[in-house]
C-alpha cells in the first residue's frame, strides 16, 4: 500500500492495462518506427537486439520503475510531486528540479514533435491520393523537399496535429486520455499486424529478417553498446515527466514491477515489428534503408509506390505513424497541464488550449528551420537542432540520472519498498544495485557521449 495519497485529483486509470497502454503509447513514437530497426540492422543485427534488451533491463526498466513510483507516491504533477517528496524525506528543495526539468523538456520536445508528426498527416493524404504510385526516386525525394520548402503547408499540418492533441488532453484523464488510448493503441497494433503480413508477402521479407537479426557479433564494439544504452533510455520516454505524471494515476494495488516490464516488452515488440514491416518492402524494391526522416518520408513511400495495393498500405502505414505520434504527444502535454491545473485551480480544457497555443508558437521556429530560417544558427545549430539538443541530449539524461539518484539515496526506504512491493531481500539488493549504481552510470555515460562534440549523436524525433 502506498504511503502517499490514494488518488490523484486529475482522475485515475480505470485499470492496470490502461496504464500499460498509456505508458506504451508514450514510449511508442516516431523513433520506434524508423530508428530502432535501422540502428539494429547497422550495428550487429540480432547481436545488437540482445545487448539492447540487456540495456533496457538494467537501465531503462529500473529508471521507469523509479519514475512511476515517484508519481504514484506523490499523486500530483511532476513538479508538485517532487515538492511533496522532498518535504516528506526532509531533503533539499534542489530535487524539485527533476519535476521542472521534466515538464520543460516535454514541452520543448512537443514543440518540434508536433511539426514532425504533421509530416505524417500530410503523407496520409499524399499516399491516399496516389502521389507515389510508380514514382521515381528523384520524384519521391523532390516531393519531400518541396513539402519542407513550404512553411505554410508545414504550419497547417502542425496546427492540425496540435489541435487534435489539445482536444484529447483537454477532456481529462478518463474522457480524454483513456478514451483516446482505448482506440488508438489497439488500432495501432492492428495496423502494425496488417503491415507486417503485407511485408511478409512483399518479396523482401528474408532480406529484412537478415538485416535486423543476423548475429553479427564482430560489429559489436563500445559504440554499439553506447547506442544501445542511449536507445534503451530514450525509447521509454524517461526523464520528461510523462511517466511520472501517468504514474500519479496508477491504482494503488497495481504491481509497478510487472507493469513496467510489460510496457518495456510492448515497446520493443512494436519497434521490432515495425522493422519487419518496413524493411521487406524497402528491400523488395532494391532500395537502401536510409536513416532518419529520409527512410520514413522518401524511401518508404517510394517502396510502397512500386507494389500492388501500395497506395492503400502506404496510407495505412502513415495512419499507424500518426497514431504512434498522437499517443506520445498527449503524454508530453500532461506534465505541464497537470501542474498548471493544480497551481492555478484552472479548468483543464482552458489550460490545454493555452499550452497548445504556446507550444504551436514555439514550433514555428522548427517549421522555419527547414526553409526560411535554414541558415539561421544558434551555437552552430538550426532552431530545430538546438531545441532538440537541449531537450533530448541534456535535459532528459540529467532528469533520468537525478530520478535514479533521488530514489536510491534520498527517498525513504519504506516508501520505495511500499510502492514496489519488494519483500525478498535478494530482489531488494538487485533493485538497489541497478538503481543506485548501474542505471545512473549508464545514463551518465550516455549524457557525456551526447553532449560533447566528439561523441556520436543519439537523439531522435521523440519517444
Amino acid at each position: 500500500m502506498a504511503l502517499g495519497k490514494t488518488e490523484s485529483r486529475h482522475g485515475m486509470w480505470s485499470s492496470r492495462w490502461l496504464f500499460v497502454l498509456a505508458a506504451a503509447g508514450s514510449a511508442v513514437g516516431l523513433g520506434n518506427i524508423w530508428k530502432f530497426p535501422y540502428i539494429a540492422g547497422e550495428n550487429g543485427g540480432g547481436a545488437f537486439v540482445i545487448i539492447y534488451l540487456v540495456c533496457v533491463a538494467i537501465v531503462g526498466i529500473p529508471i521507469m520503475m523509479a519514475e512511476t513510483l515517484l508519481g504514484r507516491e506523490g499523486r500530483n504533477s511532476p513538479i508538485n510531486t517532487m515538492r511533496m517528496l522532498t518535504q516528506q524525506s526532509r531533503s533539499s528543495g534542489f530535487w524539485v528540479v527533476i519535476g521542472w526539468m521534466g515538464v520543460l523538456a516535454g514541452f520543448l520536445i512537443l514543440s518540434y514533435y508536433g511539426v514532425i508528426a504533421g509530416w505524417a498527416l500530410f503523407y496520409i493524404f499524399e499516399m491516399a491520393t496516389g502521389t507515389f504510385d510508380a514514382v521515381t526516386p528523384d520524384i519521391a525525394n523532390q516531393t519531400f523537399n518541396n513539402f519542407l520548402a513550404n512553411p505554410w503547408l508545414m504550419l497547417l499540418c502542425q496546427t492540425l496535429f496540435m489541435g487534435l492533441t489539445v482536444y484529447i488532453v483537454g477532456k481529462g484523464v478518463i474522457k480524454g486520455l483513456e478514451t483516446a488510448i482505448r482506440w488508438f493503441m489497439p488500432l495501432l497494433f492492428v495496423l502494425l499486424i496488417v503491415l507486417l503480413v503485407y511485408g511478409m508477402n512483399s518479396g523482401g521479407f528474408q532480406q529484412g529478417l537478415d538485416f535486423m537479426f543476423r548475429m553479427n557479433w564482430e560489429s559489436i564494439d563500445a559504440d554499439a553498446w553506447l547506442i544501445a544504452m542511449g536507445q534503451a533510455f530514450f525509447t521509454l520516454s524517461l526523464g520528461m515527466g510523462a511517466i511520472m505524471a501517468y504514474g500519479a494515476y496508477v491504482p494503488g494495488d497495481t504491481s509497478i514491477t510487472s507493469t513496467i516490464a510489460t510496457i518495456a516488452i510492448l515497446d520493443t515488440v512494436v519497434a521490432v515489428a515495425s522493422g519487419l514491416a518496413i524493411f521487406p518492402v524497402v528491400f523488395a524494391n532494391g532500395l537502401e534503408p536510409g536513416q532518419g526522416p529520409g527512410l520514413m518520408f522518401v524511401t518508404v513511400p517510394l517502396a510502397f509506390g512500386q507494389l500492388p495495393l501500395g497506395a492503400l498500405f502506404g496510407t495505412v502505414f502513415f495512419v499507424l505513424v500518426s497514431f504512434a505520434a498522437i499517443t506520445s504527444a498527449i503524454s508530453l502535454t500532461e506534465p505541464a497541464l497537470a501542474y498548471l491545473v493544480e497551481e492555478y485551480n484552472a479548468k483543464r480544457a482552458r489550460v490545454a488550449k493555452s499550452l497548445g497555443v504556446l507550444c504551436w508558437l514555439l514550433g514555428i521556429g522548427t517549421v522555419l528551420s527547414f526553409n526560411v530560417l535554414a541558415d539561421f544558427k544558434v551555437f552552430d545549430r538550426t532552431i530545430f537542432e538546438f531545441v532538440d539538443h537541449i531537450s533530448q541530449n541534456i535535459m532528459l539524461p540529467l532528469g533520468g540520472l537525478l530520478i535514479a539518484v533521488f530514489c536510491a539515496y534520498v527517498l525513504p526506504k519504506a516508501v520505495v519498498k511500499s510502492q514496489l512491493g519488494i519483500e525478498n531481500s535478494a530482489l531488494w539488493w538487485l533493485w538497489k544495485l541497478l538503481i543506485a549504481v548501474v542505471a545512473p552510470l549508464g545514463v551518465l555515460v550516455v549524457f557525456i557521449v551526447t553532449v560533447f562534440p566528439c561523441a556520436q549523436t543519439l537523439s531522435c524525433f521523440g519517444a
